[in-house]
């Protein structure tokens, strides 16, 4: 999300969806999104620019990022901009018999065997990543999430929207989870991506955090607090300063100084881009209604410790939708002040129904939204889908169907 001015809250939003690219018999790993970019620039090149939707390279060579080219008032617009490209990156793929697939991890990639880091320009980053932490792991090479980027226009409007942000985190695996099988095996958690990234940059801990970011409302007592403790952390391992920029900082929500905009990064990828969508609108409209105090006092919310908001998020990690929250406290956050304990899907079902009464969310994302908050989220489905036949046949069979839905833009259902 980039401009000259910076936007006001909610004024407009970015997303960034990760796809695999897969083998379409075999559904292993192809690192290709070399050549899908070399295809449509003509050579080796990071990025595809274009309007409407644009096309990126990952570290790892079997991943590509589609992204909205311009900060979006109407994320609704975005649905068959995004879809027109997974097709058209679909028929290039069809020249190296593969495909895309969808969900935040390949659930049988062996990394440490597969994983090819991206070799064109730009590499020097790749290479100063793999030099420090070996991305030769889950946390890095196997992992795709959808990235929501929501503007503010100077201090007072980045800590209302930094105090809303950190409260919601914790329940956003509850809508999002899609990596229940990883390394061919189902896994403790509905939400193994965000498993596996709070440990990804453990030689230097200051750069994930507690993935929930610190109290931190201002931009000064941001740069002081976060963003140089992480630079002189890791100059030691980095003694070129190629790391030495924001998008380092490795928690679930990062300030964007540069682009006057929070970067939410704790979503897991969908089966479409339809569903994404739907997730970051709801996301974007009970943000609103946190910073607008439909609920809550909108100051008490920066009194929210970080440790108790991580607790609460690694619970939902493990169990997304199904963990049962009995902070009566954090459920008080969103209105519901009965007491006792709420599963995250109850309390997204509240939330659901609370912001069409108030800030009514676009028709068309209304069937996803209902999907995933009666069916469970993506991970949930997949689990049950799989009826625990992991063999590889069950599962290619499932991620086949995945792969489909992702071509043809529909929700994957029971």
């Amino acid at each position: 999300m980039t401009s000259s001015k910076p936007f006001q809250l909610f004024a407009v939003a970015g997303v960034e969806l990760e796809y695999m690219i897969v083998d379409a018999d075999t559904l292993d790993v192809k690192p290709l999104s070399d050549e899908v970019l070399k295809a449509v620039n003509g050579f080796y090149n990071e990025d595809y620019t274009k309007p409407g939707v644009c096309w990126s390279n990952e570290l790892a060579l079997h991943v590509i990022e589609l992204k909205t080219g311009e900060p979006t008032p109407l994320l609704a617009d975005y649905i068959d901009l995004f879809q027109q490209d997974v097709g058209r990156i679909n028929t290039i793929l069809k020249n190296f018999n593969a495909r895309l697939m969808p969900g935040g991890a390949h659930p049988w990639m062996d990394p440490f065997r597969e994983t090819r880091l991206w070799p064109h320009h730009h590499s020097a980053i790749y290479e100063a990543y793999n030099k420090i932490f070996d991305c030769r792991g889950h946390g890095w090479s196997n992992l795709q999430s959808t990235h929501l980027n929501l503007p503010f226009a100077g201090d007072d409007e980045f800590g209302r929207l930094h105090a809303a942000i950190r409260v919601l985190l914790p329940i956003l695996p509850a809508l999002a989870a899609s990596t229940p099988i990883v390394d061919g095996c189902r896994q403790d958690f509905l939400d193994y991506r965000m498993e596996v990234y709070q440990t990804n940059s453990k030689k230097i801990p200051s750069l994930t955090g507690d993935v929930i970011p610190e109290a931190i409302f201002t931009r000064a007592d941001y740069d002081s607090r976060i963003l140089q403790p992480i630079y002189r952390d890791i100059k030691p391992y980095d003694p070129q300063s190629v790391l030495q920029e924001e998008w380092l900082n490795a928690r679930g929500a990062i300030a964007r100084f540069d682009r006057s905009a929070i970067e939410i990064r704790i979503l897991d990828v969908q089966e479409c881009p339809l569903a994404d969508l739907a997730v970051a609108s709801l996301i974007i409209k009970t943000l609103k209604a946190l910073v607008d105090g439909l609920w809550y006092d909108p100051a008490e919310l920066r009194q929210w410790r970080t440790t108790a908001l991580a607790d609460i998020l690694f619970k939902t990690v493990k169990q997304a939708e199904k963990n049962r929250i009995n902070n009566s406290d954090y459920l008080n956050i969103f209105g519901l002040q009965k007491g006792g304990k709420q599963t995250a899907s109850d309390l997204w079902s509240h939330i659901l129904q609370e912001i069409q009464k108030r800030y009514p969310l676009d028709e068309v994302f209304l069937e996803p939204l209902h999907i995933i908050t009666r069916q469970g989220t993506l991970a949930s489905r997949i689990v049950r889908q799989l009826d625990n036949d992991l063999s590889r046949p069950a599962m290619k069979l499932v991620y086949n169907r995945l792969c489909d839905c992702l071509a043809h833009g529909v929700m994957f259902t029971d």
